[in-house]
């Protein structure tokens, strides 16, 4: 199966689990994650959901999950690099525990393209100096700096992820639930969002580029990408 999930102390643990194939989206991955994340929203007995991948190389290519799973607290197991939607992917869960020795970042530029999936509202999490190189240079940022950037909870060895995750949600499963409910929303709240229109605009204009094209042969083609900026 594609995606596998396991009940147990109120908490909903989902394991996406294409490793040979850097546990990148497909339908079948897509159709598990949308049961997984509907029964966690429908079932009261869940308190809280991990979300990690199986492997130890790539944790996630990356998805909009928030819908899925805008009640619930969700925690991400980082089993392996966080890159691009990956890393988008890790930005929008709410607490986040990682092994040593992968990279978290948003390379988009690097293709002739911009982290549209969220990776762009950095700011908001980071020092904009920070976020700016990370988001101009395309370079990733190890697990120890992003901890000390405030954007994950926890660093362990790899026979801990797991154990480190359960622990964190077991951590909020004891609290009331509407009172973690509206903890969550609320600070999230605070964030704010992005101007759908300038997000269209944007959206419209990088990814339908020549230079987008370019960032996708050149990486195809193991090349250094000739930008047009057009």
């Amino acid at each position: 199966m594609a995606v596998l999930t396991e009940f147990k102390d109120n908490i909903l643990t989902v394991t996406i689990n294409r490793p040979d194939a850097g546990n990148a989206l497909n339908a079948e991955v897509g159709e598990g994650l949308v049961a997984a994340f509907e029964r966690a929203e429908n079932d009261d007995d869940v308190r809280a959901v991990i979300l990690t991948g199986a492997g130890e190389k790539i944790f996630c290519a990356g998805m909009d999950l928030k819908a899925f799973a805008s009640k619930k607290p969700l925690i991400a197991a980082v089993n392996g690099h966080a890159l691009a939607g990956g890393f988008e992917l890790v930005l929008k869960c709410d607490l986040v525990v990682s092994v040593d020795g992968v990279r978290f970042g948003i390379p988009e530029v690097k293709r002739g393209l911009y982290a549209a999936g969220g990776g762009t509202r950095l700011p908001r999490r980071i020092p904009l100096a920070v976020a700016l190189e990370m988001g101009l240079t395309g370079d990733p940022i190890t697990p120890q700096r992003a901890l000390e950037l405030g954007l994950i909870n926890q660093v362990v060895a790899r026979e801990e992820l797991l154990p480190a995750a359960t622990a964190l949600a077991g951590r909020v499963t004891v609290n009331g639930p509407l009172a973690v409910r509206w903890t969550k929303e609320l600070m999230w709240d605070e964030l704010g969002q992005p101007s759908a229109d300038k997000q269209r605009e944007a959206t419209s204009k990088v990814f339908s580029s020549e230079d987008a094209r370019e960032g996708a042969t050149a990486f195809a083609e193991k090349r250094t990408p000739q930008w047009k900026n057009r």
